[in-house]
């Protein structure tokens, strides 16, 4: 706490805007973008292993939170003033950092990906300047982003090679996506079976069981994506600079929209969190193996033959 009111001190409008700006790039929205991007247009392997790295983090993330239950430094310390805009996005309890989490899967797996020191450089640099703006802000202490971290560094270094041989070994991709079902499963057992206090059950721990509901129908969703796509659609990312960005915005809106589609249509179902379950799996679907079967036509744009 005191370094966050050391934080406290140095803050104005100008740098308060800036780091809201930098933050949001540990949120939902950039995660998908720069997931679909490298999947639908870079490699798909690339694509495998970030969006693998953000869907185990997330999950760990959501369990630390409810296990150990860590209060936001301004309820932690009420005398405490968080950048009130920051204040809407910091959901759920605050250890370990969501957005931190977030960002060092997504910035450190392009950057061990990548041959290219300009962009291992950049993508560092953006993974630091996430891990202060949650601390800047108030939403955050030191150990909160520090252990989010070390946990996602841990991932994305241990994922790395699963992913790199798993290119020409498939059986390692089967593995790697039946272990993050699994291990997702007893994510979703542990949060309905566990007797939570009651002075604990809240908004706090139904996030959390929303979370991991989400990204259990996210991983099954992802290995039946990669199976169709291995033996079945085998699409390739190329295409012209202009199409890349048509293919882009076209299937995140399309996404999105399925994904809105799927909770009004599974909404009959009793229980909300089976319901975000079940609409992550038709969305992951969709952005892996049926948005692709579109990618051939986009292949020919700009084809002068």
């Amino acid at each position: 706490m005191e370094f966050l009111y050391l934080l406290e001190n140095i803050r104005n409008v100008v740098l308060d805007k800036i780091m809201l700006g930098i933050t949001f790039l540990g949120e939902e929205i950039p995660f998908m973008v720069i997931g679909m991007l490298l999947l639908w247009c870079v490699d798909k392997y690339e694509g495998y292993y970030m969006l693998s790295v953000g869907f185990v983090g997330t999950q760990i993330n959501q369990l630390l939170k409810v296990i150990f239950r860590i209060p936001r430094p301004w309820v932690k310390d009420p005398d405490f003033k968080p950048v009130g805009a920051a204040i809407e996005e910091a959901t759920g309890y605050s250890f370990p950092s969501g957005h931190t989490q977030s960002a060092t899967g997504n910035f450190g797996t392009i950057a061990l990906w990548s041959r290219k020191n300009w962009l291992r450089i950049v993508m560092i640099i953006l993974t630091v300047l996430v891990a202060f703006s949650r601390m800047y802000l108030g939403v955050h202490t030191p150990l909160d982003v520090g252990v989010s971290l070390l946990i996602a560094v841990v991932l994305v270094f241990g994922f790395y090679p699963i992913v790199k041989k798993g290119r020409e070994n498939p059986k390692l991709m089967y593995c790697l996506f039946a272990g993050m079902i699994l291990f997702s499963l007893g994510a979703v057992l542990f949060m309905e079976l566990y007797k939570f206090p009651e002075a604990a059950i809240g908004e706090e721990i139904l996030h959390g069981l929303k979370t991991t509901y989400k990204m259990l129908g996210a991983s099954v969703g992802f290995f039946v994506a990669y199976h169709l796509d291995r033996v079945y659609i085998k699409y390739d990312t190329k295409a012209v600079w202009w199409a890349q960005g048509l293919k882009v915005v076209l299937g995140l809106a399309l996404s999105l929209g399925v994904k809105e589609l799927c909770y009004l249509v599974f909404g009959v179902i009793p229980g909300e969190t089976i319901n975000r379950g079940l609409s992550y799996f038709v969305m992951v679907i969709f952005a892996g193996a049926v948005w692709p079967l579109t990618f051939k036509w986009f292949a020919k744009w700009g084809d002068k033959k």
